[in-house]
């Protein structure tokens, strides 16, 4: 082992803004381009705008004016603005704010005064004006650093703070904002505030009745048991029902923060609704309560601890540092407001009952069978034969926790062996696994979920993931389905959409299934290689070349080598999210694309294929679409 000096020449002081450059991650959480809704420059919006929502918690400012688009976002709020004389230190001065000495912050999610700072130092340019009381004060920056100072000058502006910047496309590579996961953030603060106004892109977002406009607008495709519950209190809000989903559904909330893995709030609120029930009808089993339940929760905590940076997880045990704990904080709130909600609404309480003994019947009646497919998976050796872990679940003692573990991990599903074999050469061994399919998956569409045992592939797919009992010990935050791009590979992903949507609807909603994109075409010559994705990036590509290029169109998977495909799976992988919006009626989805074989499913797949006709090649045509539509009729 070589032997390295360590003297004082070895001890660095980084300035606030370099240490926050060259760790991103622990300050924002993972970088990525976008496609993910907990990708870093979603929270840089929401570092912005927590400052506006502080001002409308604190009685000032019903509004917020919010303009996204490709070059960055602009959050005007209308609360009392920053003091002019700390404009700057407020935006890069590491520690500063106004927070620490109000008790009204203290239930808030950060304190330590990082926020606006992190979004300074992580943008390519960063612009804040303030404006109090008939003047106003700007300043701009350049990655945290300081270009232009203004001057105090007369405003007629109402009083208010404006941020505006652009995420540094040097840490953010090829990052593109979704509206999708934007609305979705947005409306979180709308339910958790209501009255509060946003204006995003001239659409207003506005809630009256919080959480329950929260339930109401996502279950609006679903057909529920009995009608929201709704129960409110101070620093606690809760809505609930049951419906005909399979699993739990869950919005959880800590401050204002979604905690998207829960935590001990989640834990308490579970506990509490499964005894309450249980002594309501003096019977009944926890896991049949909780079957098919929908619920949202908001708690408000001081001085919150979550188990990593990302504070998608509570880990605080009590609702102050010297107050109550949380379990009995929730537990008593909901045995008194849900107890007393059943009693007085008899016909509520017997719907319930209905659905509970419903679940019950239907976890009986497979009860045999998931005995025998988990005693199936243990001899199947899941770990040597489907799936090819990463070495990151093996690690003694291990090195993260398990949020931080699921965070880091992706798992590839992918059918065939040469597909399954070059992802396993090319991939990063320590956080990417691969896990193979043996031919196409089986149509569950209209099926029940005791076809998940039934099934060897989905039952051991289910094991892979761990999320028999529901979504706290997934084993990875990135579910990819890799396929070919032709009619099988088509196929294949609308199969697998078919089973996570039909029996793990949760999963998806969480945004933790993406379809992986690969290259169609590679065009070379002695000096450049372009990876391209489409006709268009082809054509284009050629024209920079001169002479004539090699062009190789990429089939499957398969084709490419190993070392090529550790390109499309690393720091550069493009991935699509697969989303369900508030509007998605997924019955309706499924038996649409997954039902009986119609004129307009067999459109879908062909006009979806990402099959490109090669120009260069000189062999005798093929009818390509008539190929494709006699392979559709076979599925």
């Amino acid at each position: 082992m070589s032997k390295g000096n360590y003297t004082e020449d070895n001890i660095r002081s980084l300035d606030w803004r370099e240490h926050i450059r060259l760790r991103p991650g622990m300050y924002i959480g993972k970088l990525g381009d976008g496609a993910s809704s907990d990708d870093g420059i979603y929270v840089l919006i929401k570092e912005v705008i927590d400052n506006a929502v502080d001002e409308f918690v604190m009685g000032y400012g019903r509004e917020i004016l919010i303009k996204i688009d490709d070059e960055g976002a602009e959050i005007r709020d209308f609360g009392r603005g920053i003091p002019l004389g700390k404009v700057i230190d407020c935006v890069s001065r590491i520690n500063t704010g106004g927070k620490y000495d109000s008790k009204a912050f203290k239930k808030s999610v950060g304190l330590n005064g990082v926020g606006t700072k992190a979004v300074n130092a992580l943008s390519s340019y960063f612009l804040v004006k303030a404006i109090r009381d008939g003047e106003m004060k700007v300043a701009e920056f350049k990655q945290g650093e300081l270009i232009k100072d203004h001057k105090i000058q007369k405003s007629d502006e109402p009083n208010g703070t404006v941020v505006r910047f652009r995420p540094d496309d040097t840490v953010f590579r090829n990052f593109r904002f979704r509206k999708e996961h934007l609305e979705a953030q947005l409306w979180n603060y709308a339910f958790l505030n209501a009255g509060l106004k946003l204006n995003y892109n001239g659409m207003v977002i506005q809630s009256k009745n919080g959480l329950l406009d929260l339930l109401d607008r996502r279950t609006r495709n679903e057909v529920l048991r009995y009608p929201i519950i709704h129960m409110k209190g101070e620093d606690v809000e809760i809505a609930m029902s049951h419906g005909n989903h399979y699993g739990e559904q869950y919005y959880s909330f800590v401050n204002g923060q979604n905690t998207t893995q829960g935590g001990t709030h989640l834990s308490a609120f579970k506990d509490a609704v499964a005894k309450t029930v249980q002594e309501f009808y003096k019977k009944l089993d926890r896991k049949d309560i909780l079957a098919s339940i929908v619920a949202a929760v908001s708690i408000r905590v001081e001085e919150p601890v979550f188990e990593s940076q990302t504070k998608t997880k509570l880990g605080s045990t009590h609702m102050a540092p010297e107050g109550e704990s949380i379990r009995t904080f929730l537990g008593n709130f909901v045995k008194k407001h849900l107890d007393n909600y059943l009693h007085t609404h008899p016909d509520v309480a017997k719907a319930l009952e209905k659905r509970i003994l419903q679940s019950e019947r239907e976890r009986k009646e497979i009860a045999d069978i998931q005995k025998l497919a988990n005693q199936r998976a243990k001899k199947a050796n899941l770990h040597n034969k489907k799936l090819r872990d990463c070495r990151l679940h093996f690690c003694d003692p291990p090195r993260k926790t398990a949020e931080e573990l699921r965070h880091a991990t992706t798992l590839f599903i992918t059918e065939g062996d040469s597909a399954s074999g070059s992802i396993t050469k090319s991939r990063d061994v320590q956080t990417q696994a691969v896990f193979s399919l043996r031919g196409k998956p089986l149509n569950c569409f209209g099926l029940t979920k005791k076809v998940v045992y039934e099934n060897e592939e989905f039952n051991l797919l289910q094991h892979a993931l761990n999320i028999e009992d529901g979504l706290e010990d997934l084993r990875y935050n990135h579910i990819v389905i890799a396929t070919d791009a032709d009619v099988d590979g088509m196929h294949i992903r609308l199969l697998l959409l078919t089973f996570f949507l039909q029996f793990f609807p949760e999963l998806v909603r969480a945004g933790h299934l993406y379809i992986l994109d690969t290259p169609l075409f590679r065009v070379r010559d002695k000096n450049q290689t372009f990876y391209c994705y489409s006709e268009t990036e082809k054509q284009e590509a050629i024209k920079k070349l001169r002479g004539k290029p090699e062009i190789t169109r990429f089939k499957g998977l398969g084709e490419i080598s190993p070392n090529e495909f550790g390109l499309f799976i690393g720091e550069q992988i493009r991935l699509e999210p697969v989303l369900i919006n508030d509007s998605t009626d997924l019955d309706e989805v499924l038996g649409y694309y997954m039902g009986k074989n119609t004129p307009e499913r067999q459109d879908f797949i062909i006009g979806n294929l990402r099959i490109e006709k090669d120009t260069t090649r000189e062999e005798e045509p093929v009818n390509e679409p008539a190929a494709m539509e006699e392979a559709v009729e076979e599925m």
